[in-house]
């Protein structure tokens, strides 16, 4: 079986959700599948195609005003086509953001990117850790230290380059690429099995089930 291909759609106004991005494509290297990171404002056909055949779709927004960007949006609106066809039914989803505060209603934009995966008929993979950060003797420095569940959140400061974004926030997310990459090589197997069934054993399985 061919490694699952994941598409990380993004939009990036300072660099800041480039460089995360950029994590995620890492995590999904790190399970051994194929990563290929797309800038929303510059979609063209190519790019298009990238998404339409990729298995799983990771949407990242920085977080403005307490949602996605509206340059994301913009992307979003613009698959509105592929919502009403049905183009990415079933496609693996996924999603992170970032702003400049600690919590900066981050958990707005998560629930707008799983909006747009439950429109698109796809199936919404979580972050998969415990929260960090939440003791006396834990760190800023362990991961998920913001405490998401939804998706990958981070937090830079507003006066600082992509190049000083936290650490933890970087390795989170390259946890979440690999996460989504795992998932994703776990329900395309799921599928090879179920089509090299019999169609009667299948149903049979079925009804013992219930």
């Amino acid at each position: 079986m061919q490694p699952p291909s994941v598409a990380i759609a993004y939009y990036s106004g300072r660099g800041h959700t480039a460089a995360l991005a950029e994590a995620v494509a890492a995590g999904v290297g790190d399970a051994s599948a194929t990563a290929t990171v797309l800038a929303v404002e510059k979609m063209d056909e190519p790019g298009w195609t990238v998404l339409d055949g990729a298995d799983a779709i990771i949407f990242g927004s920085p977080t403005y005003m307490g949602n996605v960007s509206a340059g994301f949006q913009t992307f979003a609106e613009s698959t509105s086509g592929r919502c009403m066809s049905g183009a990415w039914r079933d496609k693996v989803a996924a999603g992170f953001t970032n702003s400049g505060g600690k919590s900066g209603d981050k958990l707005h934009s998560l629930m707008s990117l799983v909006v747009l995966a439950a429109q698109q008929h796809m199936h919404w993979v979580n972050l998969g850790l415990a929260p960090g950060w939440t003791s006396s003797t834990s760190s800023e420095h362990d991961l998920n230290r913001l405490a998401f569940w939804l998706g990958a959140a981070a937090q830079t400061d507003t006066d600082v380059s992509a190049g000083h974004m936290h650490g933890s926030d970087l390795l989170t997310c390259r946890h979440l690429g690999r996460r989504v990459a795992e998932v994703t090589a776990q329900l395309l197997a799921g599928r090879a099995g179920t089509r090299d069934r019999p169609r009667g054993e299948l149903l049979s399985s079925a009804r013992s089930a219930e």
